[in-house]
């Protein structure tokens, strides 16, 4: 098993994470380009086929920050046999230009997702029904991304890696305070409040105190969610109590802001200006150059009535009912994200840190099998949240957004703000279920 490469700057695979699944995915009106990535040549309703009349493939990535990656999929793509298959690298908003093109004939046969398709992709029959290309390995998926990517009972895309998000602590400095690992939202408020002294915060949560990112976590927290099914999820009593903790962390000031590095990069806990830092996965391998075995990772604290939790994300892969060839598209994605499981562990892991989207082959991925990365892979299994649900349109998600933002750092009412959001989340759920 090859070393996982430090990971570059760039948020690359984990953007759908530093999201906080609040990314505008909405389809944007910008062409994508002339080369459309499909092989062959390609007739004017963009279905392609080489001279010797075999299924040509198009699929699409976003640019990955790792080193190694856009050659990994090269090369999973030329040992498909069935078919051509050209990869295309996507740079710049690939979300907004993916989404646009599948309105179109210049399109990919194959493309990846974050989470999945959107709810309108799949009410406007622009992807596939994969459901039946799991056979007998459904259940081997990670529950909360199959839950997520699932709809009116049919899956719509194949998770490919998982990405999570958790609490990372600094061994020794709460045993010099004589602190366990917080597991209740009360404890983790004291802790951070004994663990600040100095020039030593208690938590960095990001530079915007946790708005962004811990919405979702809190209201895990409490017992809730986003939404209850097709109704709105966070209108219920302990929800006001929850949010106002993030503000509570802020006014005690034991939140560190004003990073140059963001929540994404470990550098707020190696550096020793915060002793706990919420941050992903992807990060373990600086965290343990840096620091060695001092440091252990949790999941969010749980409050009365709620649950430890981790948010978990990945790309989907998806294909587009505009493929040139559908059944083909298929058959290509079962063989590379069902069947081909040394592959998808070299994409997990070889390139990066994170977790293979198949439960069986977690124990096979060294990297995995102790200490605080056996402990998250066991989190994504027994707390894992999808970062949203399906209908979490992203009009609800920047409204959550703006309002998080208010409650945490200006100070607003959270009943109030919560009040105000239930009308616009109610508005974008009939829209799409309607």
């Amino acid at each position: 098993m090859a070393r996982p490469h430090r990971p570059l700057p760039s948020l690359s695979r984990r953007r759908v994470l530093a999201l906080g699944g609040v990314g505008a995915l909405g389809a944007s009106l910008a062409a994508c380009g002339d080369n459309t990535g499909r092989g062959g040549s390609t007739s004017p309703d963009g279905a392609g086929s080489s001279a010797g009349g075999r299924p040509q493939i198009a699929q699409w990535y976003h640019q990955y920050g790792e080193a190694g990656t856009q050659e990994a999929v090269e090369r999973y793509a030329a040992d498909y046999g069935p078919a051509d298959v050209t990869v295309s690298w996507k740079p710049g908003d690939y979300d907004q230009s993916t989404a646009a093109s599948l309105l179109t004939d210049s399109g990919p046969d194959v493309f990846e997702y974050g989470n999945g398709p959107t709810i309108d992709m799949i009410r406007g029959d622009q992807v596939a029904d994969l459901t039946d290309l799991f056979g007998d390995t459904l259940d081997d998926f990670t529950p909360s991304l199959v839950e997520r990517m699932t709809y009116d009972g049919k899956v719509w895309a194949v998770p490919q890696v998982v990405d999570t998000q958790v609490l990372v602590y600094r061994r020794s400095l709460l045993e010099q305070a004589g602190i366990e690992p917080p597991q209740q939202i009360s404890e983790l408020v004291e802790a951070a409040r004994e663990l600040t002294r100095d020039d030593v915060k208690g938590l960095f949560l990001g530079n915007d105190g946790g708005a962004g990112l811990l919405g979702g976590p809190m209201l895990w927290a409490a017992g809730l969610d986003y939404l209850d099914g097709e109704r709105v999820g966070f209108d219920s009593a302990g929800a006001p109590e929850a949010l106002a903790v993030l503000r509570t962390l802020w006014t005690d000031e034991t939140v560190l802001l004003g990073q140059a590095k963001d929540w994404f990069d470990p550098d707020a806990l190696t550096s020793g200006r915060a002793a706990m830092q919420w941050t992903g996965l992807w990060t373990f391998p600086m965290i343990a150059e840096a620091l060695g075995d001092d440091f252990g990772v949790i999941p969010w604290p749980a409050m009365e009535g709620g649950s430890p939790s981790v948010p978990v994300g990945a790309y989907g892969s998806c294909v587009s009912t505009r493929a040139s060839d559908v059944q083909a598209a298929q058959d290509f994605v079962r063989w590379l994200w069902i069947e081909q499981t040394d592959k998808q562990l070299d994409f997990a892991t070889a390139y990066g840190f994170h977790l293979p989207s198949r439960t069986s082959l977690v124990p096979e991925a060294d990297v995995l099998s102790s200490g605080p990365a056996a402990d998250a892979a066991g989190y994504v299994t027994d707390h894992g949240h999808a970062q949203t649900p399906l209908l979490w349109t992203p009009q609800s998600a920047t409204a959550w957004s703006d309002m998080m933002n208010r409650i945490v750092r200006d100070g607003a009412d959270p009943q109030a703000e919560l009040d105000a959001l239930v009308p616009i989340v109610e508005a974008e759920l009939e829209r799409v279920t309607g």
